[in-house]
């Protein structure tokens, strides 16, 4: 009876051991979870949309932003004085179209015989140039107007102030980025899963998000990528298929994104672009049968 009792002991850890190894070996490579997460977000990269000094620059590095919020001036005088002179040109332009336009009514009504029909034509065609010149003139002006307004540079979104890299004194040029704004709404998590998780996703599955600081977020499966680099099969100078002409016999399953948008943000947890975290995805009863 001892000895039964024994072997019924060890048959029993041995199947325990068995069923605990089993579960770990379905939960780490059947079960759809990767520590390959990574929070991101959508990158403003600011810069200036015309040239000139930087006269003020209002906000600080890392600094909560509005949109509309002034984030850098340049200097506005040169760009006064353009419209300035955009303003003259259009008040010439106008007057000449002005006088164009009443000498060639004043022809228009008079009879043949006291003008002929070339001159008549001549003055007609001199007032149609000068509406021409008058509405360039006009759209020269709008354009001086935009430079102007452009010498402030706004934020376009809510977001936070990231790689200041502008102070007052510094030369600002057309399109060279001086700073980044990260849009504070749009922060969602990547996590790269091997493929041979991906049968187990599929979108709007729930999902579990652990931050390596311990806070766990909420989220839902938005969409999977179609695509990666094929880094084994490059394509050549030639626009021809490079092949490898050696087989790894160790097949490592490749990683795909799969993108999670974020449902629940614990209160008070900083969200920072970039950071790490473990991603678990919860597949529905149809998915997991």
């Amino acid at each position: 009876m001892k000895k039964f009792f024994s072997l019924l002991a060890t048959l029993l850890v041995l199947a325990l051991a068995i069923w605990i190894g089993r579960t770990l070996w379905v939960h780490y490579m059947e079960t759809p979870w990767t520590r390959d997460g990574r929070v991101r977000a959508d990158i403003i990269n600011v810069a200036a949309d015309v040239n000139g000094y930087v006269v003020n620059v209002p906000v600080k590095d890392n600094q909560l932003v509005k949109k509309g919020d002034v984030l850098l001036e340049i200097d506005p005088e040169h760009y006064e004085i353009a419209v300035k002179q955009a303003e003259a040109l259009v008040a010439s332009r106008k007057a000449t179209w002005e006088m164009r336009k009443v000498n060639a009514s004043r022809r228009a009504q008079m009879d043949n015989l006291v003008i002929s029909r070339e001159n008549r034509d001549d003055a007609s065609n001199l007032a149609s140039a000068a509406f021409a010149d008058y509405q360039h003139a006009l759209q020269q002006l709008e354009a001086a107007k935009l430079d102007l307004k452009r010498t402030k540079v706004v934020a376009t979104v809510d977001g936070y102030v990231t790689n200041l890299n502008v102070h007052k004194g510094d030369y600002a040029r057309v399109g060279d980025p001086k700073m980044a704004v990260i849009d504070k709404d749009s922060f969602w998590v990547y996590g790269f899963f091997e493929e041979t998780k991906l049968p187990h996703i599929r979108v709007g599955d729930k999902a579990d998000l652990q931050m390596m600081s311990g806070e766990v977020l909420k989220g839902h499966v938005e969409s999977i990528s179609r695509g990666i680099y094929d880094r084994d099969n490059p394509v050549s100078r030639e626009l021809v298929a490079d092949v490898n002409p050696t087989f790894n016999w160790v097949r490592l399953a490749q990683r795909v994104p799969v993108r999670i948008h974020i449902d629940e943000i614990p209160d008070g947890f900083l969200l920072a672009a970039g950071t790490t975290c473990t991603v678990i995805v919860k597949p529905t009863d149809e998915t997991a049968q």
